[in-house]
């Protein structure tokens, strides 16, 4: 192979050389004084013969020396011509050279494909919800079975539906690429692809279904590694033993038992017709979602074998007369609408299960009437809502107090895309990071009513501007947050300190790279869906970090426990109770009187914080009650801006209408480290918005005093630093350390306090708010 290597190397190098230099000159020596050797006769032609008789007659009579002719030399083709086809000469060797060292590469890295067909069979995952009802059965066991077993109708109804040029080309096909392309520009979205089955055997076997183009290159070249390696029966083979049918169906086999309780050698040309047709679109397709859909695809598919010329007229006619009858007993094993979470069960278990039991049982945190009512949800409002908004994908998960994930949804429809946003796309969250920031300014002693100034302000050349324009001058955190305001953001994350942000975010869960600056506080660094809903899972259940999962317990078919989950050492919380508390507050501020209004519940407290990235591109809401959290993204595949789509729009709605569903038949319960508010409060806090609002509303709990706090709460892992100097001049009563020296009253409030008042904490949260409002602040000039 290397030897191949170096000569396709040596062979580039002289080719570019003859053309940018052309031929070596060779030396004419000139004839030495005597005879002329000649060729015997025998070895010249007649004619050659004669003619050199005839020209030395005819010099001979005119008795002059004959002339001796210079050769003419070819015309010279121009430089630049000869260095664009050294270019091009060139260029076409180094490719060779790629090629040679990827395929040398792919043979060394890769196993053998044909390994596969002695690979141990796939265990029977039997998987469950969380009330044991079964959301599906994946990887029944079944016999690899060789090409030559087969229904001669199957591998001919998938060539005809998949790659009809597939023993014409070499594992990618570029008419079938500008096919695909012209098809998809006319009807104006993805209608067709132009993958061959070769490529797609390469992205099951090897590669992840991310949409990349790193990932799409490397598709090319395992293709043509495959071309090289195997033949095309060999490749069809195999496509056809490891591919996914529907209805947790791998392999033609396990499609031919689960769907008409046969083996793959007995299935008739409708019966192949329907299993070929499932390639499309598995869920879309399958009689286990929709009979009569996987019916009417089957007959396109009858009708594409008999136009590639694989059935005759006679064969066509008989089969569309056919009626198909399904295994209604096995088709049914399968929970709707629950594609994505499926698919992410599935890919926890090759760390946890051996790969020698024959079935296996798994327990999962799923809520099967949350699920199929959350797919429900977000199909209907990128539906309904959608086209308006230029809105085309969204995703949500929900998580309780504990990190079990009770549902996930990974985009509108699983039968058209596979692609779980909630786990592996990364987006900008945009404002929705602004918690952390405000958190990590709890932390470090400031109070929901700190006053920070909404000014201009400037960083490196850098200037963020609030999505309205304006500035509001002096406001207090609580307001900044509902209302989203961007500099007080971009104020405090800078003030906390550089890295402060980033690890807390860390501990609670954040795993996506980070970058420390300005910026971060608008949320300018990509993370994912249950990333974020993760983290905010930890502001709903007091200040734990969570793990989210999705496996509670893995068993063997007599019940041998293979896997139980193991929650987390119950580590300090993130922060203290009371700071906890304080952001349930602000945040439940902004749900009720802030960017997040279209998300509050009627019936209980709720918190959450909207996002909104440049352009529109992405649109956030992450929210929890004290029992649930739940993250929704709203936006395009492309990047594409939507039409001022932001996180209190399409996304909140969606919020809603998944977390009534959720909380049905739970009890209204107050977020942690907060009290229900009365009327004096709401007055006092937030002046005329409160009036009219009768929205469940928070206020956090009676401050703990500094002195105290050690011993009442558990100790915070987020340090607190005595030496941090707000960037303010007023700070308001409410705040842990007083900005002023300790006179009469201070002591006087203290000493009422720990000498057992009886006042209600709602009633000195009154108090306090009423203190720090005194009418120095008129917000509602702003509002």
């Amino acid at each position: 192979m290397f030897r191949a290597i170096a000569a396709v190397l040596r062979f580039a190098l002289w080719l570019v050389r003859r053309v940018l230099f052309g031929p070596r000159r060779k030396r004419t020596i000139p004839p030495a004084s005597g005879p002329t050797m000649t060729l015997p006769a025998s070895f010249q032609s007649v004619a050659a013969q004669a003619f050199s008789i005839d020209a030395a007659v005819q010099d001979a009579q005119q008795g002059a020396p004959p002339l001796e002719q210079k050769p003419q030399r070819p015309r010279k083709v121009k430089l630049q011509y000869r260095v664009a086809l050294g270019g091009v000469v060139l260029g076409t060797g180094v490719m060779m050279l790629i090629f040679a060292i990827m395929m040398v590469y792919y043979t060394v890295a890769f196993p053998d494909p044909l390994a596969l067909r002695n690979a141990a069979h796939a265990p029977l995952v039997k998987i469950l919800a969380a009330d044991g009802a079964t959301l599906a059965e994946r990887g029944a066991p079944h016999e690899y079975i060789s090409l030559d077993k087969m229904a001669k109708a199957l591998p001919a109804a998938v060539v005809a539906t998949e790659d009809r040029r597939f023993f014409d080309h070499y594992g990618v096909d570029p008419v079938g690429m500008l096919r695909a392309m012209f098809t998809n520009l006319r009807a104006g979205r993805f209608a067709q692809g132009g993958s061959t089955l070769t490529q797609q055997l390469a992205k099951n076997l090897f590669l992840t279904q991310d949409r990349t183009l790193s990932r799409k290159i490397a598709e090319f070249g395992l293709a043509l590694w495959l071309e090289v390696r195997l033949t095309k029966p060999e490749i069809l083979e195999l496509y056809l033993n490891q591919v996914y049918f529907g209805g947790g169906a791998y392999g033609v086999e396990a499609a031919s038992e689960r769907y008409f309780d046969k083996s793959a050698s007995a299935l008739t040309i409708p019966e192949a017709a329907l299993i070929a047709g499932l390639l499309k679109a598995p869920s879309k397709y399958s009689p286990a979602a929709s009979p009569g859909a996987a019916r009417a695809r089957a007959r396109v598919v009858i009708t594409k074998m008999f136009d590639a010329g694989f059935i005759s007229d006679a064969q066509q006619t008989q089969a569309l007369a056919q009626t198909l009858v399904f295994n209604e007993q096995k088709v049914a094993k399968t929970s709707a609408d629950a594609g994505y979470v499926i698919d992410y069960v599935l890919d926890q278990l090759p760390a946890s299960v051996p790969e020698d039991q024959s079935g296996i049982v798994v327990e999962t945190t799923i809520d099967k009437t949350l699920q199929r009512r959350a797919q429900e949800i977000v199909t209907q409002t990128l539906t309904q809502k959608g086209e308006a908004y230029g809105a085309t994908q969204a995703a949500l998960t929900v998580l309780d107090g504990n990190g079990a994930i009770r549902a996930m949804v990974g985009g509108e429809d699983y039968a058209e895309s596979q692609f779980n946003r909630a786990l592996k796309a990364k987006r900008q969250p945009g404002s929705a990071f602004k918690p952390f920031i405000y958190l990590s300014a709890l932390a470090k002693g400031m109070s929901p009513d700190s006053v920070i100034d909404d000014a201009p302000i400037t960083i490196g050349g850098w200037s963020p501007k609030n999505d309205n324009g304006q500035y509001a001058g002096p406001i207090p955190m609580r307001r900044a947050i509902a209302q989203s305001i961007n500099t007080v953001a971009v104020r405090l994350n800078q003030d906390i300190g550089k890295g402060t942000a980033i690890d807390l975010a860390e501990r609670l869960g954040i795993k996506s790279e980070l970058h420390d600056g300005p910026s971060l506080a608008l949320g300018t660094s990509e993370v994912t869906l249950l990333e974020m809903a993760g983290a905010y899972a930890a502001f709903s259940n007091g200040g734990h970090a969570v793990a989210p999962h999705v496996i509670t317990r893995i068993t063997t078919e007599s019940g041998r426990v293979l896997f139980a989950y193991q929650p987390p050492p119950n580590a300090q919380p993130i922060a203290e109770a009371d700071r906890i508390g304080a952001l349930n507050d602000m945040l439940n501020g902004a749900v009720v009187y802030g960017t997040g209004k279209r998300a509050a519940l009627s019936d209980r407290p709720a918190a959450g914080k909207t996002g909104t990235t440049q352009d529109f591109r992405d649109a956030w809401f992450i929210g929890y009650t004290a029992q649930l959290t739940a993250g929704v993204w709203v936006g395009n595949d492309n990047g594409k801006p939507m039409n001022r789509a932001t996180g209190g729009s399409l996304p909140a709605e969606i919020w809603r209408q998944v977390m009534r569903v959720g909380h049905e038949g739970l009890p209204p319960q107050v977020l942690p480290g907060t009290v229900a508010a009365n009327p004096e409060s709401e007055a006092s806090v937030w002046g005329g918005l409160a009036s009219g609002s009768h929205l469940p509303r928070v206020v956090e709990a009676k401050e703990v005093l500094p002195w105290r706090r050690a011993a009442s709460t558990e100790p915070a892992r987020f340090p607190v630093e005595s030496s941090f100097s707000p960037p303010f001049s007023r700070v308001s009563p409410r705040a842990a350390h007083p900005a002023n020296g300790i006179g009469d009253d201070f002591i006087e409030k203290a000493l009422a306090t720990t000498a057992g008042d009886d006042k209600s904490p709602a009633h000195v949260a009154a108090q306090e708010a009423a203190t720090a409002q005194s009418g120095k602040f008129p917000f509602s000039s702003w509002w």
